[in-house]
C-alpha cells in the first residue's frame, strides 16, 4: 500500500483564525470557488465538526470523516477512527485535507503541499492555526486587493521541502 499525497486546502486570517461558531469568519466568494476547484474529483478528509458545518455532502467530492466518536456515522461519508486508518482506505490515492485545526496538526507530518488562502486582516474566531513550520516554501502566490467590504487576501501554494518533513 502506498502512502497518499496529502494538501492541506484552509483560509487564514492574519491573527490564524480559521472558524467562528462552526463557519468562516468571513465571506470570500472567490476562496469557496477556489476550494471546489482545487477539491474537485479528489477525496477529502475532515474533522467530524468540519464535516458537519457543511451544507451537505459536496458534489463530485468523497468525504472521508475522522472521529473519535464511535458511535457517529453519517450518509454518505466514508468514517474512520485514526490517520492510519484513513491512509488505508486511500490506498495511495491523492487527498485533500480540508480542517479543522487538530485534523490539520494531526496531517500536517504527512502532507507535501498546502493551498492556503491568506487573508490579509484579523477576524475573531474560536479555531485558530499556526503559520506552517519551517520546511514549507512558497511556489506560487497571486494577491487580491480587498472590494466591496471583503478583505484583501492572496492565493498561495507552498511545498514541503524534503529534508523538512523528516
Amino acid at each position: 500500500m502506498s502512502h497518499p499525497q496529502f494538501t492541506l486546502v484552509y483560509a487564514r486570517a492574519a491573527n490564524g483564525a480559521i472558524g467562528k461558531d462552526g463557519a468562516l469568519p468571513w465571506h470570500l466568494p472567490a476562496d469557496l470557488k477556489r476550494f471546489k476547484a482545487l477539491t474537485m474529483g479528489k477525496p477529502m478528509v475532515m474533522g467530524r465538526k468540519t464535516f458537519e458545518s457543511l451544507p451537505g455532502l459536496l458534489p463530485g467530492r468523497r468525504h472521508i470523516v475522522l472521529t473519535r466518536r464511535e458511535r457517529w456515522e453519517s450518509a454518505g461519508a466514508d468514517v474512520v477512527r485514526s490517520v492510519e486508518e484513513a491512509v488505508a482506505l486511500l490506498d495511495g490515492e491523492p487527498a485533500s485535507v480540508i480542517g479543522g485545526a487538530a485534523i490539520f496538526d494531526v496531517f500536517l507530518p504527512l502532507a507535501t503541499r498546502a493551498e492556503l488562502t491568506e487573508i490579509h486582516s484579523d477576524f475573531d474566531g474560536d479555531v485558530f492555526m499556526r503559520p506552517l513550520p519551517a520546511g514549507w516554501e512558497i511556489v506560487a502566490r497571486e494577491d487580491h486587493a480587498g472590494v466591496g467590504g471583503a478583505p484583501a487576501y492572496s492565493f498561495v501554494t507552498y511545498e514541503c521541502r524534503e529534508d523538512a518533513a523528516a
